[in-house]
This record gives structure tokens, sequence and C-alpha cells, in this order.
């Protein structure tokens, strides 16, 4: 007798949702791009910089996914929070909530430490405030946020139907260092740079950066009535003078109108001295570098925390000495407390500071002020948050997660992001590094090219697929650069003596000159420490550093280089007319739009709209200013032109510019050829930034470059020609230094400098000086290791036969 065949059940309609679909996404460079994700697989985004990867992910998946949580908040929430505009895609199905891990610096706030930034700091507070002997409050107690207050006087409380005036105190005790405000550094401002004291007001004596008398603060100054605005400022008397200087915030009322005067020092303080110096605009920061003096706080020795605070302690140490430790230090000291009466803080403490560990993080230390980390350093801080998440059906974006890190800490980074997968996530990540790329589920390859080249989708499936594909990523995903033949001989040396900034042990070394010469290690080990803090930016210095180009949607690629400036007083020549009139930041703005080109609708409560200017077409200017030529072409053609295009245009003929073919030519060495010049650089990728601020400085005359990391958001294929512009610049004269991960540049060196053999304390060595030949012989450090077996036994067999011949 046959056994009834088991009929299978009907599979649920909740389980046909697998995918994120992507119908006809446009934004920025996108074509009409259209694709299907797989949820809960690791799906990695390749191709060339400026492809349209970011667009796709960031700009149209990660966005739309926000925006949509945004709208299940109260209109109230929502009008506190940012704006939204729906991406440009005409159908997105299948979306979870997105969680962004990009590269975004951690803010510049000088209250905000890698502790405050994590769960740690919360943690650590609560542990002193039950254990900490002598006990001295909360665990407010012990934070430099807070300062210690206390009040009394009386207030009206109602008791058997009557008011009755009592006398009522009150005191919160807080950790805050009353010297510096919990800020760990004290300033001290030179009046002698605020103003000319053989000056009175009106005749311009203040030397502050904005501090014009044309505009409210020469309203304020005049109409204050404190001091006379026409007496020279060496004339006034010990009170006009503690009043411009001092004085505390105080209405007063000048013609009708209700102002604020606040003496010139608190003022500068909000305004200038509350962020970091390197988050200042750049003429601010010249003038706070030039006036004010920052010193250690000599009362809590850079500790930001009270006498009292410091004072307990657990098992002879206090909270500042945990904070100051190495995370991997800290970490064992936690596992060595046994108190039951705190056992769930413990394990949970002792996990986050694992995280950190775990994650290539263990060498800093909980009171890193979290505006001094690189972008690679802050996106992984930010992991340490997700990693113990009990969140499940989450779509985590990463921004190029193995950005700063060493071959040897990329395989981890592959841990972290299989372990955040397995828990039942959609991993969606935008990279270039082939270890990456070979550990993703599925691959989606954009291209071909960059700019209006590419926003098409190339490929899609798996690695070995792309492998087979003839699109750019695949042909080159499996090249390996060759250990160079012959090296440059050095021309004297940069020497460096003693170095000890942060966890440097007392480094000597020298640096060989008119060579391409790559400082590495694994990250923490010291590299930009020796780099930024030996070789300071100087005449003959010019450092080029990872910090984000600053700019705003009306900034573009012609105005931050400086290109725009010979390129309106050519126009204006041309036409006999003002230079002013070809700025869509100036007089020649279309006045419906601002010069904008878009006019931007606050809608309120829903997402505000942005729409073409219908009076200048997107153009930004004035119809009148259009009318003017160089060239046979107005402004607004100019500027819609992608840089490969305008090196021709100005390179001969009636538009022949020679200031401006300078400055295009060097974008098109970068690899930007394909920018156009007017374009945003809010749309610009990472890595296009990076190399945008890397043609800015390829004019100046310093004969020593220092380059952070320059790979940085680079694609495979650019790697070669970001190499040929390194060998050019050493072959006019130059001396290049390069921090660097990447095993291309390492192998294409002509001198390396290897730091270690860790990271934190157990770094700051150098482990080896000398040639890539030699160090891929030795094999002596995990750099040496690495490189080995990136350049393969062929790569040298290849290099021997070629110096044979």
């Amino acid at each position: 007798m046959s056994t009834p065949t088991k009929k299978q059940p009907a599979s649920h309609a909740a389980d046909s949702h697998e995918v994120i679909r992507v119908y006809g996404a446009r934004v920025n460079n996108l074509k009409d791009v259209s694709i299907a994700i797989p949820k809960r697989r690791l799906t990695v985004f390749t191709g060339v910089s400026g492809s349209g990867k970011s667009s796709l992910v960031f700009g149209t998946i990660a966005a739309e996914s926000q925006r949509l949580i945004n709208e299940t908040y109260s209109s109230f929430v929502q009008g506190f929070m940012p704006t939204q505009a729906r991406p440009e895609v005409d159908v997105l199905e299948g979306l979870t909530t997105a969680i962004l891990v990009d590269q975004q610096r951690m803010g510049s706030d000088p209250r905000s430490t890698v502790g405050t930034a994590t769960d740690a700091n919360a943690m650590l507070r609560i542990l002193f405030s039950r254990l900490g002997k002598p006990h001295i409050g909360s665990p407010k107690a012990y934070s430099f946020n807070v300062a210690s207050i206390s009040g009394a006087g009386a207030v009206t409380v109602e008791k058997n139907g009557r008011q009755v005036r009592e006398k009522r105190a009150f005191s919160i005790t807080g950790g805050m260092c009353p010297r510096c405000e919990g800020r760990g550094s004290v300033n001290d401002i030179d009046l002698t740079q605020l103003y000319d004291e053989n000056k009175s007001l009106n005749e311009g004596a203040l030397t502050i950066p904005g501090y014009s008398m044309d505009g409210w603060f020469g309203r304020i100054f005049t109409g204050c009535g404190y001091f006379d605005p026409d007496k020279p400022i060496k004339k006034y008397n010990k009170r006009e003078l503690n009043d411009l200087l001092y004085k505390e915030p105080t209405k007063i009322k000048v013609d009708g109108i209700n102002l604020t005067y606040e003496g010139l020092i608190p003022r500068i303080q909000k305004s200038m001295l509350s962020k970091e110096v390197d988050a200042l605009q750049s003429h601010i920061r010249a003038f706070v570098e030039r006036a004010v003096t920052f010193t250690v706080c000599p009362e809590c020795h850079g500790t930001r925390l009270s006498e009292q605070a410091r004072s307990s302690k657990i098992k002879k140490i206090s909270i500042a000495d945990a904070c100051a430790m190495q995370i991997s230090d800290l970490a064992e000291w936690v596992k060595g407390l046994d108190e039951p009466s705190v056992g769930p803080l413990l394990e949970s403490l002792g996990q986050t500071l694992d995280s950190f560990v775990e994650i290539g993080l263990g060498y800093l230390s909980l009171d890193r002020a979290s505006g001094t980390l690189s972008g690679g350093e802050a996106q992984r801080v930010k992991m340490i948050r997700h990693l113990g998440s009990a969140l499940t059906d989450i779509t985590y974006v990463f921004d190029e997660p193995t950005v700063g890190l060493h071959p040897h800490d990329i395989q981890r980074m592959n841990e972290l992001l299989i372990r955040l997968r397995d828990k039942g996530n959609t991993v969606l990540v935008v990279e270039h590094k082939p270890e990456t790329i070979s550990i993703a589920d599925h691959i989606v390859d954009l291209g071909p090219g960059a700019g209006a080249g590419g926003g098409t989708v190339c490929f899609e499936g798996t690695v070995e697929g792309l492998r087979k594909s003839d699109t750019i990523t695949g042909r080159h995903f499996d090249d390996r650069a060759v250990v160079k033949n012959a090296v440059r001989k050095s021309k004297g040396a940069l020497k460096i003596r003693g170095a000890k900034l942060h966890n440097l042990r007392n480094v000597n070394v020298d640096v060989p000159l008119g060579v391409l010469v790559v400082v590495t290690g694994v990250a923490g080990s010291g590299k930009s420490s020796l780099v930024h803090g030996s070789i300071p930016a100087g005449e003959d210095v010019v450092s080029i550093d990872q910090a984000p180009i600053k700019g705003s949607r009306r900034s573009n690629p012609a105005t931050y280089t400086g290109l725009l400036e010979p390129i309106r007083k050519a126009f204006a020549k041309a036409n006999g007319v003002k230079p002013a009139l070809f700025s869509a930041n100036s007089e020649g703005a279309c006045p419906a739009c601002n010069g904008n080109g878009v006019i931007y609708t606050d809608l309120a409560v829903m997402a505000g709209v942005a729409t073409v200017c219908e009076e200048c077409g997107g153009k930004r200017f004035q119809a009148a200013v259009l009318d003017y030529h160089l060239g046979g072409r107005d402004i607004s053609q100019v500027l819609a032109m992608p840089v490969s295009e305008a090196v021709e245009f100005f390179a001969d003929g009636e538009a022949k510019l020679p200031a401006a073919h300078k400055i295009l030519q060097q974008l098109a060495d970068v690899g930007l050829g394909y920018l156009t010049i007017g374009q945003p650089l809010t749309t610009l990728s990472g890595g296009e930034r990076q190399r945008l601020k890397l043609a800015t400085h390829m004019g100046e005359k310093g004969g020593v470059y220092v380059l952070d990391e320059p790979t940085a958001g680079l694609h495979l294929a650019d790697v070669e020609q970001l190499l040929g512009l390194l060998d050019r610049l050493v072959d006019s004269g130059k001396s290049v230094i390069v921090v660097e991960h990447h095993q291309a540049v390492m192998a294409h060196a002509d001198w390396i400098i290897d730091l270690g053999p860790g990271a934190g304390h157990d770094g700051g060595q150098i482990v080896f000086e000398g040639t890539p030949e030699d160090l891929v012989a030795s094999r002596a450090t995990l750099t040496g290791e690495h490189l080995a077996e990136y350049v393969g036994r062929s790569g040298i067999k290849k290099r021997a036969a070629r110096a044979r011949g």
C-alpha cells in the first residue's frame, strides 16, 4: 500500500517580498535604472568613481526609506526635522528601515568624545556612581557636561486652600571642571588682534572677520550708548573698555528696534570658540589661530573633570584614568571587576568595549575628541551601536567601510559585515576593494564610465560572473601591481628626530626627498602622527589631508578651484561690462531663484519640493547676461561644459585663456575630465572631492607634497591613473610622501616606511625602512606579508625577468 504524498503548504503571501525593487531611478546621473536587490543578503555596489553608486544606494534607496519613516512622525515632530524631497524614481518596492553608516565626520562639538558618542561614557558614570569610593553622588557627578550648581529662594505653594510662601534650596553635583567648563583647554585672547586702538569704531578699528560697521554690528555699536564710536579706543576709560570687551548680553533699543548688545569677548567665545578650530571657515580659522592661544586646563589637566569627580576611584582608578586608557586595556580592567551588584552593567559595558577592539579601534581612548577621528574611524565608531542590536530585517548601508584600513584589518571588517547579514539584515555596501567585493552574495556594477558616461547597470550577479564580465570592474578585478623594476635615488632627506606625538615612541627617521615615499602600517600605528605631526605644512610643504570640502549647493568646481575668476574677467573684458554680472552669486543672478537655478518650496509638514526655475530655465543667470558671449558661448553654456571639453575651449582661439586652461588641465590630470565645471559640490562623491582638493594644490610651489590616503574612493581602474600622477609630480622635482594602505601604491613606491608592529601603545615604532622589494623579500612585518601575498610570486618573477633582460 503506497503512502499518500503529504501536501506541501502553499507559501505565505508575506514571504513573496524577498527583494527591494527599484524602477526608473534618475537621481543625479542615473539613467532610468531598474534593479532587484535580494533581501537578507550582502550586496556590493561597484563602479568607477562618479558612476552613480552613491546616487543609487544613498540618494535613492536609503533616502526614500528615511523619508517614509519621517512621515510616520507627527506634524509637530516633523517641523523640527530636515525636510527630504522624494527621490527621482518611478517606483520603490520592498523597502525596509535603512540605517546609514557613512563616512561623515562626527561633528566638531568640543564636548563630544568617543565615549559620549557611544554609550560607553554613560555606563562608566553609572559604574562609578555605584562603586566609586568615596561616593560623591549620582552619575551626573562624573559628567564633564554637567556643572555643579546650587540655589535657594522663596516659592509659593498651596496648602489647605491657602497660598503659603516657603523657603526652598537645591543643589546639583556635576563633574564639570569649573575652570575650563568641561572643555579640557582654556584660551587666552590677544586683544591687539581684535582692534586697532589708534582708530575709532567708525574708522574701522575692529579687525574681527565679519564685524563691519556697515551692518547690524555698526547699528548696535553706534546706538548702544556705552561709548563714543568716534573716539579712538585707546582713549576709552576703564568702564567704556569693559563694556566694549566684556559686557554680558543686554537688551537695548536702537531706532525703535529691540536688539541685544554683547561684549566682543563673550560674543567671540560663543560664535567662534564653541567649535573645533578645524571646523571653522578658513578666514575665521586664520583669525582664531592668530588671536587665540589654547592651553591645557591647569586645574583638570585636560581631563575636563572636577577635582571631586577625579577623587572617586575604583581599585585606585578614577573615571578620568579610565577614559584616558587605551580601550583594549580598559576592556581588560572592566573584565577584572567582580561585582555581582552591577553584573548586568559590567557585562554590557564589556561587550561595548570588546566591540571597539573587534572592529579595530582598540587603540582609541574614550576621552578622544570625536572631531579628531578620520572618516573611516568615525564610520566604525558608528558601527559599534549596531553590532549588539537586537533589531533584524534592517537595511544597513555602508559607504566604503574599508577606508583607512590596513589589509590586515579588512578581513575583520568583512567578518562584521557577514555577522550583520547573518542576523537577518540586508547589507548594502559601496566598495572598491576586491577583498570586500569577493565576499558579496550579489554584485551590482554601475558605469560604464563616470558622470554623464555612467548611470547604467553594467552587471548584476555573483563574484565569478563579475570576473568573466567585460565591465571595467571585471577586467581590473584581479589586477595586481608589480614591484618596481628600479627605484629612484633620493636627493637628500627630511630628518625627523625624537617624534613623540600621541603614541610615537621617540621616533627617529630620515624621509628621503626627491622620490615617492609611502608611510604605511596598521590603523592606529602612528602614521598620521608621524607625517602630519612632524612635517607641518609650511612654505615648502603642501599637505592634502582628508578633511571634508566645505561648500554649499551654490559651490561648484569652478568656484572651488578659482577657475571662475579668470573666466568672469575674460567675459567682462570681451563684452565691456562688470565681472560681477557673470557670477550667479552676485549681480548676474536670476532674480526669481536668486541664482540657484531651482526654486525650493517649503510645504510645512510635507517634504519640500525643488522645481527648475521657469524664468531662467535652470541656467541661474538673468536673460540679459546670457546675451554676452565669449568664443560663441554664454556663461551658462561654459559652466555646463565637462572639464575635458573646457580644456580644449580655453586652449586656443577667441576664448584662449591660459589661467583657466592651467586649472582645467590639473582637473583632467587627476581624472576629473568628465565633471561639469558648474556641477554643485554637494553632488560629488567622496573620491571626486578628494581629487578635486588634490587638483587645487597641484599648482602650488611647495617642494614636498604630503598626501593622506589619496586612493580613498578610487576604483581599481583609477588607481593606475593616480600612480601616473604621483610619478609626474616626482619627475617634476617634487618630493611626494603618501600615507597609504593600498598595496598597489606600496609596490609602486621608491621607499617604504612601515610603522607598528600593532596599534595604539603596541605601535609607534619604525618596524621597516627600505624598498618594496626588500619588504616583500623579508616579509618581516604584517605589511610585508600582505604585500608579498598581493604581488604574488608571478609578479616577482616578471620583475626579475625584466631585470635580467
